[in-house]
């Protein structure tokens, strides 16, 4: 027979289980689409959409704290491509960059030795993407370069820093929650440390507030009405000195974030209220506060895409709040003082809670940054809960007394309105699903086309750990030629609760749980392939008897019975069970009562030993046995019978049914088990000496006995194979007996007890693994010599629990830090190639792939240009690339939701809204920015430009053409919003803060916003509110009196600009922009603005005053100084000029800073929506880009979309085509012929 191996690849795994604290804050979700969590000192890494864990990386010697994905907010091309990286901080203060696919460490940087307390990718130039700002307790932040694990700058701050928040509109800016109060940095850069120690803002806790110390109000004051009542409970909350004694109980704020939704806006966060801060007042703007029979908070995670709050509450419920829309109803205009009081966030959604126990928690919940509509809860004790929002249209039930004004689903998905039969996907992310909330002086549209839609949470997704150990493990029998077709390889994990968890070590998942035992599971033993034995003790009584419990479990089944039927009551504690090689027999071993045997096949007892028995310490049997020569005898005397059967005569023709015969016999014999072949087992006693016992059938012989060895202590486990027998002692010697050669070699290992010894399966091999209290070795009995080792406190933080071999050459090793690794033979716990995973579910992560792959996947699914329909078949178009990367890409096509591929495939799909699609399932940050305002502002003029040309030919304009009132951009584009929207949400607010402002210093910063804004006689209004014996009162008066009297007469206006533009000189820039924006010089003021480099004031400016042509030479001036090499932020700039329309420049931009797909597919959308048009001008830039795109195609090895990019690129494009088809007879007819037609019609569009 030719000996054939089978590789049945075993991947080294973690399972993991249970948290520790400090893992609390360690979970991440980014951009990629991946969740990573700290466990222990491990990593998992988490694929959300099949809730498999899909990498686990080890490296940390302490406890993760911190995790952090990078951001994906860059241009992704071949020299920067779709990679996985990860930053992991650990209580010792070791900071690990990991490239998680191949699961080795980039760089790894160590700065002190406590635990890091945050970690952040900075994100706001677009130079570096390598760069990770961490804080180093007790109070130093420290700016690193993550790719090389240089350090860049170091600062110290003078109170001990907890956590970090950047501004997401100005990366200048940044807030440190301290253990005092809060401290504001303004000029934080990558470059260099912030120069000022920052300004300093205590927090009064709000139960200092008024709303709990309720102030006696003065006798003569009335008392307050509702709406005041609520305005006084949060007044102050900020103040620039440090606060009263009693006043301080800081340290209970939780969180502080910026909101990715609204520009200057802040939330805190306290354990029973959240505080909606506006940072230009410094005031408390809006507050949701819990009930007192409500369940505290314990995190929140503001939205971007709506102004929208997750909160997670302490019993592990998930909240969605949205804010409401300011809009006054006609019932409330009535009360002026209803009307606005502060902003308001109602409870919009919640999922279900969970059981709460000691050990059983909520820790962590994470949100998905890129559709905002998927929530991951981390529980302490492993579990990973995966909630999804869903929208479902239709009016809630009439509950008058709620309150809530309905919400509605937008009309458009990916950024262009629905067509009337268009496919869309509800689901997709929170601002497909809720349209945006409406602000003051907005109108809701014609709600024909407008579905009212409820949101509620659910439960996708499930992931479970471990339960606490201890464990006992076992692996299943091993691999052999005759069970290769259907072997699995299952582990048996023995828990500390009585159930039995089988787990399948090929793909890492439970494939069974049993609950066996009501008490800790002691020992497994495999009978078969599909079942086992298992025991468990429970606690002694008085008179240190136990039950014992010995079942036996079928897998398939579930069966369980007690195998020792009703004994087990009130007797010694079993102390091991052994299985014969053959698993014919049974050896239980008691602690103070002479063992038991019994037959497996039968299930019955076949000697209890006499009282006299001596005490077992160890025991084992043999491997060898007479089965082979029993069968040998058994088929001579079959073969003797079917020959008789058979007359001589027919000899010659009968030679195959003889075969038939004897193989029907053999099966029958192999059925009925009717050979009991014989077998031995040897085991120690106290004194040392070694006894051997034979057991044939139902009859047992005692043996030889050999005297005990003098050098050896009291013998701790035996193990034997082929001819070595091993001996292991309570003092940690090892005894190596060769019994061919009759020798013996002792070994002191000086590593105190041997728990256990256990050999590898598979033929010669001999290696040993050997378990110690303070962890393992494994050794070569040929060679006698040890092969690798694992030590506690040396090379591994864990202690080893338990012990097997699980293939040949791995081994599973359990430890007390609840997690079961397989592990190579040389014990160095290592994450593994995400790519050599067998994963159960094909996962949706276009950054598994090779780079390259990476970026053909995603042009395929950008643009199919060459053939009439849409395919999600790789091999059906002209690719060339090796066949594996194909299945891979092909692969990943197969994983989307059949929802998307519907979407990729109808017709009515426009170029724009793919594009915002698959930067939207890439998560890839920059493109869905760049794709969401460029179709939004290619809409835009292209709707005007239909109106312009229709009023030019003197039709009225349709219905349909005018421009809808609803589509404006999210006001977390802040500047890139449209000038009239963007007005009218400034003016929105300064509304809320006159409503809450508390002091002098929040009136005189209203008057002045309400100045720039052209709001001159509210202005007045709070001038002269100035008491009179306040230092400013004649100054403000005066001012007062200026507003009122400011007439267009020409010297008037001479003498107030020239007064401007003195304090300007002189250092008062905010009061001589003011002046300007009296007499209508705002242009002026943004000017004098731009060049004291108050550039994002400028713009707001040039937003709230200026007209189009004014506003846009200012923002022009803008994106000319953000493209500048001193500030190298193009990303930026591109964004201001989508939003003025001047689309060519931006196609000049990308085409120079090599965005070749990005450049080329814009210009098309450009083309297609008629507003660029192709003219000598513009056509060498059209032609330039397209070439470039032909070439990134072609490099791709997508020839029929480089052909056909190609062929629209002028004469250099014909050049390219005739090297696309060398040697193939020239350029094939259908592309020139076919292609050339179609894009006479587009663009004749």
């Amino acid at each position: 027979m030719i000996p054939y191996t089978v590789n049945i690849k075993l991947a080294a795994r973690t399972l993991t289980g249970t948290l520790n604290l400090q893992n609390k804050t360690a979970v991440d979700w980014g951009w990629q689409g991946l969740i990573a969590q700290g466990c222990h000192s491990s990593i998992l890494i988490i694929d959300p959409k099949t809730s498999q864990t899909i990498q686990v990386l080890e490296r940390h010697k302490a406890n993760v704290v911190k995790v952090k994905w990078s951001r994906e907010n860059y241009y992704h091309n071949l020299s920067s491509p779709y990679c996985l990286r990860l930053a992991s901080g650990d209580a010792s203060g070791k900071i690990i960059v990991w490239d998680v696919v191949s699961g080795t460490a980039h760089c790894e940087i160590q700065e002190h030795s406590k635990p890091i307390q945050d970690l952040e990718w900075l994100w706001n130039q677009d130079a570096s993407r390598d760069l990770l700002l961490a804080v180093h307790p007790p109070n130093y932040i420290v700016l690193w370069n993550g790719d090389t694990g240089t350090k860049l700058w170091k600062k110290s701050y003078a109170e001990n820093i907890l956590s970090f928040s950047f501004d997401p509109f100005d990366p200048s800016n940044m807030a440190l929650l301290t253990s005092e109060g809060i401290v504001f940095i303004t000029d934080f850069s990558h470059s260099k440390p912030p120069g000022s120690a920052g300004k300093k803002v205590y927090i009064a806790s709000p139960h200092a507030s008024p709303a709990h110390t309720k102030p006696a109000p003065a006798p003569a004051a009335p008392a307050p009405t509702g709406a005041k009542k609520a305005l006084n409970k949060v007044k102050v909350l900020i103040t620039n000195e440090k606060p009263t004694a009693e006043a301080v109980t800081l340290n209970d704020c939780l969180q502080l974030s910026y909101l990715p939704s609204k520009r200057n806006h802040m939330l805190l966060l306290y354990p029973r209220e959240i505080l909606i801060l506006d940072l230009e007042l410094s005031q408390t703007v809006g507050v949701v506060a819990i009930e007192r029979s409500g369940v505290p908070f314990i995190q929140v995670i503001p939205c971007a895409q709506r102004d929208a709050l997750y909160c997670l509450h302490e019993n592990g419920c998930i909240t969605l709040r949205v804010c409401r829309s300011t809009t006054t109803t006609t019932e409330e205009a009535a009360d002026p003082e209803q009307s606005v009081q502060e902003l308001m966030y109602d409870l919009r959604s919640q999922c279900d809670a969970i059981r709460v126990t000691k050990t059983v928690r909520p820790y962590r919940m994470v949100i998905c940054p890129v559709n905002e509509n998927n929530a991951g809860l981390m529980v302490s004790d492993g579990r990973v809960m995966l909630w999804e929002l869903k929208a479902h249209t239709g009016k809630a039930a009439a509950n008058p007394s709620s309150g809530l004004s309905p919400l509605y689903s937008p009309v458009s998905f990916c950024g262009a309105p629905l067509g009337p039969n268009q496919k869309r996907i509800q689901d997709l992310s929170l601002n497909s699903m809720i349209g945006q909330t409406l602000i003051a002086g907005e109108t809701l549209p014609p709600s024909s086309n407008q579905q009212e839609v409820q949101l509620k949470f659910l439960l996708t997704g499930l992931l479970s750990g471990l339960p606490l150990p201890p464990f006992s493990i076992r692996m299943c029998p091993p691999l052999t030629t005759k069970n290769i077709n259907h072997y699995q390889p299952l582990l048996a994990v023995g828990t500390s609760n009585g159930s039995v968890l089988v787990y399948n070590l090929t793909s890492g998942l439970l494939h069974k749980e049993l609950s066996v035992h009501s008490c800790e599971v002691r020992g497994i033993e495999w009978v078969s392939l599909t079942s086992f034995l298992s025991f468990a003790t429970s606690s002694p009584n008085n008179m240190g008897l136990v039950r014992n419990e010995l079942q036996h479990v079928d897998l398939p089944t579930g069966r369980c019975f007690a195998f020792r039927g009703e004994r087990g009551n009130d007797e010694p504690p079993i102390e091991m069970i052994k299985v014969s090689h053959l698993k014919q027999y049974l050896v239980v071993v008691f602690r103070d009562k002479p063992l038991e045997l019994w037959d497996i096949r039968t299930g019955t007892l076949l000697r209890e030993m006499a009282k006299n028995f001596p005490t077992v310490t160890a025991l084992e049997w043999s491997p060898s046995h007479n089965l082979k020569s029993l069968k040998k005898k058994q088929m001579a005397a079959r073969e003797a019978m079917a020959r008789q059967t058979v007359s001589d005569a027919e000899q010659s023709s009968v030679e195959s049914s003889v075969i038939s015969l004897l193989q029907d016999a053999e099966s029958k014999s192999e059925t009925s088990q009717a050979i009991s072949a014989r077998e031995h087992f040897v085991f120690t006693d106290t004194d040392g000496q070694v006894y051997h016992i034979t057991v044939e059938g139902n009859t047992v012989k005692d043996g030889a006995r050999i005297p005990p060895d003098g050098s050896m202590g009291s013998i701790a486990c035996i193990a034997w194979k082929g001819d070595t027998l091993v001996l292991g002692d309570v003092d940690g010697n090892l005894n190596f007996w060769d019994l061919k050669a009759r020798l013996s070699r002792g070994i002191p290992t000086h590593r105190g007890w041997v728990k256990k010894i256990r050999f590898a399966p598979g033929k010669g091999n001999q290696k040993l693994l050997v378990m110690y209290t303070d962890g393992a070795e494994v050794w070569d009995t040929k060679e006698v010599q040890m092969v690798s080792s694992t030590r506690i406190g040396r090379n591994v933080n864990y202690r080893i629990l338990d012990i097997d071999w699980c293939t040949s050459d791995k081994v599973v090793l359990a430890s007390d830090d609840g997690c079961i690794r397989v592990l190579e033979m040389a014990m160095k716990s290592a994450s593994y190639r995400m790519d050599e995973q067998d994963l159960t579910d094909p996962v949706w992560c276009p950054y598994l792939l090779v780079p390259r792959a990476a970026l053909t996947l995603k042009a395929f699914l950008l643009l199919q240009p060459w053939s009439g329909t849409f395919t999600m078949d790789i091999t059906q178009v002209d690719y060339t690339e090796k066949n594996e990367i194909k299945g891979l890409i092909q692969e990943q096509l197969n994983s989307l939701s059949n929802d998307v591929k519907s979407v990729l495939q109808d017709p009515e799909f426009s170029l724009l809204q793919r594009c915002l699609l698959v930067s939207r399932l890439f998560g890839d940050e920059s493109d869905l920015h760049f794709w969401t305002v460029a179709s939004h502002y290619l809409q835009l003029f292209a709707q005007a430009r239909q109106l312009s040309v229709a009023t030019a030919d003197g039709q009225a304009p349709s219905e349909s053409t005018q421009p809808s009132p609803q589509n404006h951009l999210d006001i977390c584009h802040d500047i890139l919003c449209e000038s009239s929207y963007f007005q009218k949400f400034q003016l929105d607010r300064v509304h809320l803060q006159e409503v809450k402002r508390s002091s002098y210093e929040h009136t005189k910063k209203c008057a002045d916003q309400l100045l720039l804004l052209g709001q001159t006689d509210r202005a007045v209004q709070l001038l002269l509110e100035t008491s009179a014996d306040n230092s400013s009162y004649y100054c403000d008066s005066l001012k007062a009196c200026l507003v009122t009297t400011i007439t267009s007469s020409g010297p008037s206006q001479s003498t107030i600009k020239l007064v401007a533009t003195n304090m300007i000189a002189n250092g008062k820039l905010a009061e001589g922009v003011q002046l300007l924006c009296l007499i209508d010089k705002a242009a002026d003021a943004c000017r004098y603005l731009q060049t004291y480099g108050e550039w994002n004031r400028a713009a707001w400016l040039a937003k709230v005053r200026l007209n189009p042509a004014e506003g846009s030479d200012v923002l022009k001036r803008w994106a000319e100084h953000l493209c500048s090499p001193q500030v190298n932020h193009k990303s930026k700039a591109i964004l201001v000029l989508l939003s003025l329309g001047c689309f060519y420049k931006v196609g000049e931009m990308l085409h120079s800073m090599r965005h070749f797909d990005r450049a080329a597919l814009f210009i098309e959308a450009c083309l297609k929506s008629g507003v660029m048009e192709a003219s000598d001008s513009s056509n060498k830039l059209i032609e330039a880009a397209f070439l470039d795109y032909a070439r990134l195609l072609r490099s791709l090895g997508l020839r029929e979309g480089a052909a056909l990019w190609a062929s629209r690129a002028g004469s250099a494009g014909e050049q390219l085509m005739e090297e696309l088809f060398q040697g193939e007879g020239g350029v094939p007819e259908a592309i020139l012929g076919g292609e050339e037609v179609k894009l006479g019609q587009e663009s004749a569009e």
